[in-house]
């Protein structure tokens, strides 16, 4: 059982890499819905390096970032190009 200190580091450090997952997925959602010069394929691209990074930071929440991210990058996707990622992530 960590002391108190380390519980709080842990805690900080949790914080850390959430913050830095909701700005990649922010930037992400950014990029995908204003550059106009991006292609579908450049897209799909984007979501599978924004997962990977994301899993990196969260190992083994694959099914996390399938249900509560992946849903909101295929709409956008489905929107904006009319296709979404065709299971093209994993």
């Amino acid at each position: 059982m960590p002391d108190q200190s380390e519980r709080q580091r842990l805690i900080e450090e949790e914080g850390k890499r959430i913050r830095r997952m909701r700005l990649l997925v922010d930037l992400t959602t950014s990029a995908l819905c204003q550059d106009s010069t991006m292609s579908l394929e450049e897209a799909r691209r984007m979501v599978k390096g924004t997962e990977k990074a994301v899993l990196t930071l969260f190992p083994g929440k694959q099914r996390t970032f399938d249900l509560l991210l992946l849903p909101r990058f295929e709409r956008i996707l489905h929107e904006r190009w009319g296709a979404g990622l065709e299971r093209y992530v994993h």
